[in-house]
């Protein structure tokens, strides 16, 4: 089976879903609007076919009246490739290119912004976005939360593919917490904005504040546009020695991360969250989660069965949601283990990857 991924080549949801389909004998393309970091996808059933030098703003109102020119150079790539399924992941950008392409079957993958975000731009906007739709043969979200906003804008029916976990990678067993005094919390998330770091540094001096007889170390793990923004108010706050920036890791990277930590944090303020793939990772390594409720994180936690669900953009919230955890080890404990046999029932990334192939297998009929 052959099938040409349009999708972002610098993300690691593509990296992970191009390496996990290719890894089972698919013949991967990829046409990408961005580059990646590293060369991540030499493997022998994997080809780049259109990946630029520099990254294409494809949600620009220039670039949207250039879509053609896109179309032209995949509908070349289709020929060269001749794929037996086309699969857009995001629905605007890619999505587009993918609908004006005419191929059948298109598969078109939702994930967060394009759905929450895009159609409620402008009316245009919400136009392109059920076009998009209406041309895809099979619609897919990561979580059932995407997948009821989705249906506001069609009737046809959507598939739940979650982004799941490597779950042997991906466990309390795969490497050893440090053994110090040390309470380490983190975020595994670009340091953005709309991942609501500036609530992640307000609790961190409130919980220094605190305890005073304990030690703490905030973590802030991956890539970010803003860092001296936040270094500044870290700075500000005094907290300089409480919280370490490692700027962007790698893929392998970031299960050994996960160990590390005794409580992570997805606090983000936006809907778009529509799956939070980080918070399952922490899940599947017996790790402490505080989550957001906004869009699919609650979904993920069992509505706060296996984590901490927490108000948005409230850092008094986080801080107590921290202090229990702290204070009461044996509980969060007994918490972070089941949500581990959780992710084994829902998100085991072996199960994901199947039901991927089984709807591919679909579509081709």
């Amino acid at each position: 089976m052959k099938v040409l991924l349009l999708s972002d080549t610098y993300s690691e949801h593509t990296e992970k879903w191009a390496l996990g389909l290719a890894d089972l004998g698919i013949q991967i393309g990829l046409f990408s609007f961005n580059k990646a970091s590293y060369e991540w996808y030499n493997h022998p059933n994997i080809t780049v076919y259109f990946e630029p030098d520099k990254e294409i703003n494809a949600e620009s109102t220039l670039t949207k009246l250039s879509y053609l020119k896109y179309v032209k150079i995949l509908k070349k790539i289709i020929k060269q490739f001749n794929p037996d399924i086309l699969h857009a992941h995001y629905a605007t950008s890619y999505g587009l290119v993918g609908a004006l392409s005419g191929f059948k079957p298109f598969i078109l993958s939702v994930w967060g912004s394009d759905v929450y975000d895009f159609p409620k731009k402008s009316k245009l906007h919400k136009k392109v976005f059920q076009y998009n739709l209406k041309k895809a043969q099979v619609l897919m979200s990561t979580s059932e939360v995407m997948k009821l906003e989705l249906s506001k804008y069609t009737s046809k029916p959507v598939i739940v593919t979650p982004f799941g976990v490597d779950t042997k990678k991906f466990s309390r067993s795969s490497h050893e917490s440090e053994k110090d005094d040390i309470i380490k919390i983190g975020t595994i998330k670009p340091i953005e904005e709309k991942y609501g770091i500036k609530y992640i540094i307000e609790a961190a001096e409130l919980v220094k504040n605190k305890y005073s007889d304990k030690k703490f170390k905030f973590y802030l793990i991956g890539r970010s546009f803003n860092e001296e923004m936040y270094k500044t108010l870290i700075r500000d706050k005094n907290l300089e020695s409480v919280f370490e920036l490692t700027g962007r890791i790698s893929f392998n990277e970031i299960a050994k991360w996960h160990n590390k930590l005794d409580i992570f944090l997805n606090v983000s303020i936006d809907d778009s969250e529509s799956f939070g793939v980080a918070t399952v990772e922490a899940m599947c390594c017996e790790t402490p989660v505080i989550v957001t409720d906004v869009g699919g994180l609650k979904e993920v936690v069992g509505e706060g069965k296996f984590g901490k669900v927490i108000p948005k953009m409230n850092a008094q919230a986080l801080f107590e949601a921290i202090s229990d955890i702290v204070e009461n080890p044996i509980q969060s404990d007994k918490i972070a283990k089941e949500a581990r046999l959780h992710v084994l029932d829902k998100y085991d990334w072996n199960n994901n990857l199947a039901l991927m192939v089984e709807q591919y297998k679909l579509a081709i009929q």
